[in-house]
């Protein structure tokens, strides 16, 4: 039975259609492999190239650039002046310039508006609070909380952070002024020979101790604003984040004990310096029977009133639009209780008292106080700084701008020399005020020029409303507002679980600063943090290295089971730098864990020589006992840890032939580093024990050459740029050995 033509033809077709599928759903495969592929590839690295040492590269690849300029040339292109060049000077000295004109008013007034007006209110309670910490005057708060605020938003570079008053800055200026003008100074003798007890002339020590402060911060401003034209703004790096926590948990202890007696309404001395906190906490516990208890009971209630408001603050800062002014509220409630109740007259609570309206006219500091003040100016400028530009660099980290630590020094040299002559005292950032200004929605200065001139309304217009004030609501306001650098303890079952050092620095920081004092506790605090640097340098972790097998890579022997040795190589590695404090470290580690050592190899040749010339026969194979140190054994063997007595052949006295010096880890090498190499590379040549270097940087290798290293034997064929390069370079000579022919391959 036959089909009909059309029919095969259709069938044809069909079978060719069904070809055609098959084919194009293949491609298909073929294109999603391919794809697959180019989404997801394995990058290669393939290069063949000859072994390079630090001769050829000098001679074949590299050449260092030639400048023309002369050192006259370019000191006059350094000075010379241009409209460019002076609008770039205009505008790194007034950050203002660079945003101000292009400010968006529509996006950003409004938020400013209403954080400058919720971080000045904040800002007037604190500002009276800490000058009781200054020792002076609560006025003299109010004058810190204008001058220097609305001069940082001119010169300042941060966007967020708010200047002023700050807890531990007023504390350290207390402790200067009441050390250079104590009660002791002011006493008046009883009249007429009574037995009454000496009275204090407390109008007499508040000026001078106004006079102190005032001269503090001049020299404070002074040395900030020197150390930013010096771009010392790198000097912030020395003081960690764990030194600075512990430091400012100290200082938040010593303004809590500071501020007992104000809440208690004890009359004790004020103490400075060493174990300052230890008096003053026995002073006030002696003292504690003659409590006002008008003036506990006025201080607990702004505690917990003020407590609650805080943690409903946090509690729903989410649905608050801003935060509830806890300080605020508790200034003009307990002054009106104050007023409405008598409380100074009726029940002897201390008030706040006199506050002059209006701004002082402007007056030079008294320098004759400068020899004294020198010390505790270096300590303010530092910590203040630290706690700026720490808090500037957060903010701007969060907000993705950026901030610069050396126009902050200047900034801040600025707001406090400018204003010492308005009667002000030293000033940084606070973290309360700063997180105010920011969760408000502060978007720029503008912010904090609005909360100096909240302030400003405060000193000349309705100052006198505030004398009521009970001075117990104020220590009240400290005291909650240190909750937030207690918090800060919290660090120490961190770092104990992270690192063991940076537990140590914060211990120390805390416990120095608590008992010998801030400014003395800071001096220990940086010493220590510097001689951990140096302890990690001495103890740092050596190394073995070994091959890994197919990757061209090296690692620790002791820690990685596919690293393996090189048959009578050894490359070693210490993670550190060469320097006069650990160069003798470099050399001993060196011997100890190659266990080569040039001096037993020494001795075992003298033996051999004795023990030939005493059986009379020079060429004969014979052995000798020598003591020779593994910390890792031949390739394959590393569990040689300790001495051990080996059979050495008086022919060949070492089994290893060369060690590669690897240099990847090293910044820098000094003079007394670089003769120490010197000499132990010599020491190992004259035992047929050759050494090299290897991946040293070309920094290392200028000061190599400045160092005049590559003398007399050391020439440049002795650096590699790669340990590879190195290890190929010793086993050239021997092309038996096992590892060679797989790294030729």
């Amino acid at each position: 039975m036959s089909l009909p033509v059309d029919m095969e033809q259709d069938g044809a077709v069909a079978r060719e259609d069904g070809a055609v599928a098959r084919e194009d759903e293949a491609v298909a495969r073929e294109d999603g492999a391919v794809a697959r592929e180019d989404a997801d590839p394995t990058l290669m690295y393939r290069i063949e190239r000859p072994v390079y040492n630090e001769t050829s590269i000098r001679s074949q690849l590299l050449s260092r650039k030639t400048n023309s300029t002369t050192f006259k040339e370019r000191l006059a292109n350094h000075f010379r002046c241009s409209s460019a060049k002076a609008k770039a000077v205009a505008l790194s000295s007034m950050p203002i310039l660079t945003w101000l004109p292009s400010y968006p008013v529509k996006q950003y007034l409004f938020s400013d508006v209403v954080s400058g007006l919720s971080t000045g209110i904040v800002q007037l309670p604190q500002g009276l609070a800490y000058a009781m910490l200054a020792a002076v005057p609560p006025v003299y708060g109010l004058y810190s909380s204008f001058y220097p605020v609305l001069l940082y938003t001119f010169f300042g570079t941060s966007r967020h952070i708010s200047v002023g008053t700050f807890a531990v800055i007023s504390l350290m200026i207390g402790g200067v002024a009441v050390r250079e003008a104590p009660d002791s100074m002011f006493q008046l003798l009883p009249v007429n020979g009574s037995n009454m007890s000496a009275i204090v002339d407390t109008d007499a020590r508040d000026a001078r101790r106004v006079q102190v402060a005032v001269m503090l911060t001049t020299l404070v401003g002074i040395i900030q604003f020197v150390f930013g034209l010096l771009r010392f703004g790198f000097v912030a790096i020395y003081l960690t984040e764990p030194l600075v926590r512990g430091f400012t948990t100290a200082a938040a202890v010593h303004v809590f004990i500071s501020q007992i007696k104000y809440l208690l309404g004890v009359k004790t001395q004020r103490f400075s310096g060493p174990l300052s906190v230890i008096y003053s906490a026995k002073a006030v516990f002696t003292d504690i029977t003659s409590t006002n208890v008008a003036t506990l009971l006025l201080g607990l209630a702004c505690v917990i009133v003020l407590y609650s408001i805080k943690d409903m603050n946090d509690r729903f800062k989410k649905k608050l639009p801003i935060p509830i002014p806890g300080e605020i509220i508790i200034v003009i409630v307990s002054t009106g209780v104050s007023y409405g109740l008598s409380l100074s007259a009726d029940y002897q609570v201390d008030i706040v008292g006199n506050i002059p309206t209006g701004l002082l006219p402007p007056a030079a500091p008294d320098f004759s106080l400068l020899p004294n003040l020198i010390t505790d100016s270096f300590a303010l400028a530092i910590v203040g700084f630290s706690m700026d530009i720490s808090l500037a660099k957060t903010f701007a980290l969060k907000h993705g701008y950026s901030v610069d630590g050396n126009q902050e020094l200047i900034a801040l040299g600025l707001c406090n020399f400018i204003s010492s002559f308005f009667q002000t005292f030293v000033v940084s950032c606070s973290m309360s005020r700063s997180l105010v200004q920011e969760s408000t929605g502060g978007k720029t200065q503008i912010a904090g020029l609005l909360a100096s001139l909240v302030v400003l309304l405060v000193v000349v217009a309705i100052g006198f409303v505030f004398q009521p004030l009970p001075q117990t609501a104020l220590a009240a306001i400290i005291m909650v507002n240190l909750l937030g650098m207690f918090k800060q303890f919290r660090d120490i079952p961190n770092l104990w679980r992270t690192t063991k050092i940076e537990l140590v620095i914060w211990l120390v920081a805390f416990v120095a600063s608590v008992l010998l004092g801030l400014d003395f506790g800071l001096l220990v605090a940086i010493v220590f943090a510097i001689l951990t640097v140096i302890y990690r340098t001495q103890s740092s972790k050596s190394a073995v290295l070994g091959y890994v097998p197919g990757t061209g890579l090296y690692c620790d022997v002791d820690e990685y089971e596919e690293a393996v040795e090189y048959e009578g190589i050894k490359i070693f590695h210490l993670n550190a730098s060469i320097y006069f404090a650990n160069s003798d470290l470099y050399v001993n580690s060196l011997k100890e864990k190659t266990g080569v050592s040039p001096e037993n190899l020494q001795a075992a040749r003298k033996a051999r020589k004795k023990q030939e010339k005493a059986n009379g026969n020079h060429n004969a194979d014979l052995t000798i006992c020598v003591k020779e140190e593994h910390r890792n054994g031949p390739s394959g063997d590393r569990s040689a840890e300790s001495n051990t007595e080996e059979v050495v052949h008086l022919k060949s006295p070492s089994t290893v032939h060369s060690i590669v010096l690897d240099w990847t880890p090293v910044s820098f090498v000094d003079s007394v580093g670089a003769k120490a190499i010197k000499q132990v590379i010599k020491q190992y040549a004259e035992v047929d024990v050759q050494v090299v270097i290897a991946a040293c940087s070309r920094v290392v290798l200028a000061d190599l050459d400045t160092l005049q290293f590559f003398t007399g034997d050391m020439t440049t064929d002795m650096v590699f740029p790669t340990v590879h390069d190195a290890v190929l370079h010793c086993t050239s000579p021997r092309p038996t050995a096992a590892p060679a022919n797989e790294l030729a391959r």
